[in-house]
């Protein structure tokens, strides 16, 4: 049970979002500014507001409460989900999705939410892009390798393709261009940090600082490993099921995923992940097994060199909690 006076479950869509109050029952607003100051108004004192992270859609209204001194919790989709199912509800509507959050943020320890800044709130944008733009250009890649294994028959198209990948390459310099210089305005020292362990690269570290908000919003490097999914979950009942360990992936994919590519290199070039990997594949165990533990180790060196504020030193052992 929580200690607040009145929480509200709130289910966002594009248009409207919809309010379940533990005593006010339900209410719908416009998704837009005069529907968050309507919404604003009718709270009252010491409320928790609780909503699901629904991409674009959840962001502006939690900036929102937050700025005005509201109480948010925004909870992982999948733990409402499966509470939802655990409770057997036959009916699935944005009104009883609302309630199911109430129940959910009563029942439950919820997160609090933590306002991004603006210069996070940008650089979060500027990824979203680049990494589109970079799906988009791999795909105009593909197309004018088609063309040149058919011979090229249409020239114009080939020199559309070409326009096209070199707006592509553009753009994406300057975003590029753009992240940097944000991130060095508030965080040059530890953007330095971080690109001194050998496998971690500029873009990885850039995204380590904007979503982490330079690791002020993890105490220890067990929770930041949890929050990028990258944590081993474990399967065993009774003497009969004894599934493989994986990873949760209950986290950030985006991060997850280039720490994994990470780990690559680190694998060559960083004495520690070196060893790790080494002494995991002798045991018999998969390459990727080892590689996903290679990336949980990098994690740990970035968390550790980040709170210290040293360099990395393949001597230096650390005495942080992990």
């Amino acid at each position: 049970m929580n200690k607040y006076k009145e929480t509200y479950g709130v289910d966002i869509s594009k248009d409207v979002f919809d309010v379940h109050g533990s005593s006010s029952g339900h209410n719908q607003y416009k998704n837009d500014a005069t529907g968050f100051k309507k919404f604003l108004k009718d709270l009252p004192k010491e409320s928790l507001v609780v909503m699901e992270a629904t991409g674009y859609y959840h962001y502006r209204l939690a900036q929102f409460l937050y700025k005005n001194e509201v109480v948010v919790s925004v909870v992982n989709p999948l733990s409402v989900k499966r509470f939802i199912q655990m409770k057997l509800a036959k009916v699935k509507t944005d009104k009883s999705d609302a309630k199911m959050i109430c129940e959910y943020g009563i029942i439950n320890e919820v997160p609090l939410y933590n306002a991004l800044t603006d210069v996070q709130s940008e650089c979060l944008q500027l990824f979203r892009t680049l990494d589109n733009y970079i799906k988009h250009r791999t795909a105009t890649k593909n197309k004018m390798h088609g063309e040149e294994v058919l011979g090229i028959p249409s020239k114009f198209t080939y020199q559309s393709l070409r326009r096209t990948k070199k707006y592509y390459d553009t753009e994406i310099k300057k975003i590029e261009a753009k992240i940097l210089s944000l991130v060095k305005e508030e965080q040059q020292e530890q953007l330095t940090l971080l690109t001194s362990v050998p496998g971690i690269g500029q873009k990885t570290a850039l995204f380590l600082i904007i979503v982490t908000d330079g690791f002020s919003k993890f105490e220890t490097a067990s929770q930041l490993c949890s929050y990028v999914g990258i944590t081993p979950t474990t399967r065993v009942s009774g003497s009969s099921v004894r599934g493989r360990a994986r990873i949760s992936k209950v986290g950030n994919r985006k991060l997850r995923n280039l720490l994994f590519l990470c780990s690559f290199n680190a694998c060559k070039y960083n004495k520690a992940c070196r060893e790790l990997y080494e002494r995991i594949v002798n045991k018999g165990k998969s390459k990727k097994l080892a590689l996903i533990a290679v990336a949980n180790k990098l994690i740990k060196q970035c968390f550790a060199i980040a709170k210290s504020g040293r360099p990395y030193d393949e001597t230096y052992v650390s005495v942080l909690p992990r």
